[in-house]
């Protein structure tokens, strides 16, 4: 597997075509139409063409609207959606036809003016509401809100705090020499409701008093009956907006049987605003229009096929070296390793002119899975989740990598499992032993709680092939390139530094060791300068020393892994079988090792991943490739066939 070779596309066509050719491309879905800021920055070109105009804005907005109508579908209509969607497949006439489109469209506008209508109801009850808790307390008060009293006597409602003694507020009333009378309509925890009746005239000594002990005024200019009256039609309108409530929502939920066409018409809408993304990266005079892109090489034949047919003025190239960093990057990838498009994609895509590494990276992630679960009880579990959901929802893109990477090293995790002779730890040993009284055990070649030393040294040898490997791909790519002084100092002196340590080891000779300390001085001594060659043999030896020995050491989490997920599962086996009931040990033991799974299914995760991109492609990966994104039909919902 390799990076997909890419080809330079320049094409010159008419304005009238621009919606026939774009079409046709989406269809094609192959070619990716790159910015033209090349062509912008020139001031020849930029004073006869500028960019196409398109409809991207209103169709995202439309999109949004879809996207909306389809969330109140499953909040008001009891349409599951569930953690997956499961994808239907449609082919590409009627997916790109217009009957399904228009149906669609008036669906979502009634939808979304439901949604409106039931936004306004929420509003105006909640009002309602609002307007009914202020005149609550007043209700006992058989006196119009709005009263103003008569041509002598003054009428005024107000509030006080809770706290304030009401009976010492009427004896300073009554000192202040004032004809007043201070009534209590109701009270609360916060504060008291309080009609003061007083002669006009004294009503501003009266207000004096009072103010002293927190009153505030209050009005009511807008209601015109007594308070209870206002209640009673308060209690109406709350009920007639909590009736027409009802009726949207029923009508929201009886939308539920147009999920699936909304569903189609987002993933078309989708479609189209792709179609108009590209459409902005045009160039036109007005007559004609100008593209500029990037096509698979494989893919080119079809292309030209098209193009010709359109009868359209194209160029295709091999793009220089320095274009390489601007060429976008896909990966050329089988069942194997396309999973690993996850891993690749999460950490960077390499550049165009690097390896793949999906290929040289699957064998060891999947193996090394595999190790450290090491239990055929989570292989069998991981097995049939994988199979499970590419099968039954079909998920594209990370989604679908994820489970398909699930699935594979599902089936290293069972193999290891087999080899140790776990399965949910030590839970058929217990089974065994509850139920009969023997002693059971499932063969095993070894195990990590009796062989963790060899375990050890064993992840730590494949640790030493992975690096290996990783510095013989760096060896070939220098090699290609005519750097032979590097691969030779670099990689083939180390190599003889690691065989000479194992020729010594084993007592065969120790000139080879020799040698490559020879090589490992001679490099910065050639390739240094002035005094940097000293300091260069000195720089060199640590680097690479302490370079190479803690990128091994790291290996040791293989085992530690795998002893820990045993250890964890049989510590749980070992917790439910205390009480000799097999329901119970049954129920703990599953709990248990939920936990266990749940947790190693990230840890292995995590750490696999922490293994392949620091300690082995920093001996041979350049990232900072672009991915290659064609104008193409991507669906959520759907597959066009």
């Amino acid at each position: 597997m390799a990076i997909v070779k890419m080809k330079k596309l320049r094409v010159v066509a008419l304005s009238s075509q621009r919606e026939q050719l774009l079409r046709q491309l989406l269809r094609l879905g192959c070619v990716e139409v790159s910015q033209p800021e090349e062509i912008l920055s020139d001031p020849r070109w930029a004073a006869l063409l500028h960019r196409e105009n398109s409809e991207l804005p209103a169709m995202r907005t439309r999109l949004a609207e879809v996207q909306t109508a389809l969330d109140a579908l499953g909040k008001y209509s009891g349409v599951k959606n569930g953690l997956f969607i499961r994808r239907r497949s449609i082919p590409e006439e009627e997916f790109l036809g217009d009957g399904a489109v228009k149906a669609a469209g008036a669906v979502t506008d009634e939808i979304n003016g439901l949604l409106q209508t039931l936004a306004r109801l929420q509003n105006e009850e909640s009002g309602l509401a609002s307007r009914r808790a202020v005149l609550l307390p007043w209700q006992a008060m058989d006196l119009p809100l709005n009263s103003p009293g008569t041509a002598h006597v003054l009428f005024r409602l107000g509030v006080c705090p809770a706290a304030v003694d009401l009976g010492e507020v009427k004896n300073e009333l009554s000192a202040a020499e004032e004809a007043a009378e201070l009534l209590e309509i109701s009270s609360d925890r916060q504060q008291h409701y309080l009609l003061l009746i007083c002669w006009r005239a004294g009503e501003d000594r009266a207000m004096e008093v009072l103010r002293h002990r927190g009153f505030g005024a209050v009005a009511f200019p807008e209601v015109s009956g007594t308070p209870a009256e206002e209640l009673g039609r308060l209690d109406l309108a709350l009920a007639e907006t909590a009736r027409k409530r009802e009726e949207t929502l029923t009508a929201l939920a009886s939308q539920g049987e147009h999920q699936e066409a909304l569903r189609l018409y987002a993933d078309r809408l989708t479609a189209e605003a792709a179609q108009q993304e590209s459409q902005e990266r045009l160039l036109t005079d007005g007559t004609i229009l100008f593209l500029e892109g990037w096509v698979p090489a494989e893919k080119a034949g079809k292309l030209e096929s098209l193009l010709e047919k359109e009868g359209c003025a194209y160029e295709l190239a091999d793009p220089l070296p320095e274009e390489y960093p601007e060429v976008p990057v896909q990966l050329k990838n089988n069942w194997l390793t396309r999973p690993l498009n996850m891993v690749t994609e999460m950490y960077s895509l390499p550049a165009y002119d690097n390896v793949d590494p999906n290929p040289l990276m699957a064998p060891f992630f999947i193996l090394f899975y595999g190790l450290m679960m090491a239990d055929m009880g989570y292989g069998i579990l991981m097995m049939l989740a994988g199979w499970y959901i590419t099968t039954r929802y079909r998920p594209k893109g990370t989604m679908g990598h994820m489970f398909s990477l699930v699935g594979l090293c599902g089936v290293s995790t069972f193999i290891f499992g087999a080899v140790t002779g776990g399965f949910f730890g030590d839970f058929l040993t217990q089974v065994v032993k509850l139920t009969t009284g023997g002693d059971f055990a499932l063969p095993a070649l070894f195990t990590p709680l009796n062989d963790t030393l060899p375990i050890l040294i064993g992840s730590m040898a494949l640790g030493f092939v992975q690096i290996v490997t990783g510095m013989a791909v760096s060896l070939v790519r220098k090699v290609k390139r005519g750097a032979y002084l590097d691969a030779l100092l670099e990689e083939v002196t180390w190599w003889i530094v690691f065989a000479g340590i194992g020729c010594m080891a084993l007592g065969v000779t120790n000139a080879v060791l020799w040698i490559g300390v020879a090589l490992v001085v001679a490099g910065p001594l050639i390739t240094g300068k002035g005094l940097g060659k000293l300091t260069g043999v000195f720089a060199s030896l640590y680097n690479h020393v302490t370079g190479f020995f803690s990128d091994i050491l790291s290996y040791s989490r293989i085992m530690a892994l795998m002893l820990a997920g045993s250890v964890i599962a049989q510590v749980f086996n070992t917790l439910g079988a205390i009480p000799g009931n097999i329901v119970i040990f049954v129920v703990i033991s599953m709990v248990g090792n939920a936990l266990n799974f749940a947790l190693n299914l990230l840890g292995c995760y995590v750490h696999d991943l922490r293994l392949q991109c620091l300690e082995y492609f920093n001996k041979f990966y350049e990232d900072g490739g672009k991915p290659f994104q064609p104008l193409a039909i991507n669906t959520k919902y759907v597959d066009v066939e």
